[in-house]
């Protein structure tokens, strides 16, 4: 058997998402294209679990202002994705829906300032 060498791997992932509709995938999609690792993965999801966690106390406490989490959020997370594209992504594909519904209201409500 041939060796398989990371051009290799890489010629085969870019035919299989050609074969996706990556429209339906805009987090995977991103993850791929930025070169995201599995530790970078992780470390990701941690985060993600981390800040929910945290917005679901805030919430309970009667916290309405939930911006110092989104600060959090977009200072720690990886410097290969943009904050507001993976916000956006995730939420589309489903993760964590609540938390990114209210970074997005923040976004939106910061640009109509």
């Amino acid at each position: 058997m041939a060796a398989y060498n990371n051009d290799t791997a890489t010629f085969h992932l870019q035919l299989l998402t050609k074969t996706l509709d990556m429209q339906k995938y805009p987090f995977i999609k991103l993850i791929i294209e930025r070169t995201i690792t599995n530790e970078e993965y992780d470390e990701l999801f941690h985060l993600l679990h981390t800040l929910n966690s945290k917005y679901e106390v805030q919430k309970e406490d009667g916290l309405l202002d939930f911006s110092s989490l989104l600060i959090h959020f977009a200072g720690m997370l990886n410097e290969k994705l943009d904050p507001n594209e993976t916000i956006f992504a995730l939420k589309a594909e489903g993760y964590f829906v609540e938390l990114m519904n209210t970074f997005i209201k923040i976004i939106e409500e910061d640009g109509r300032k």
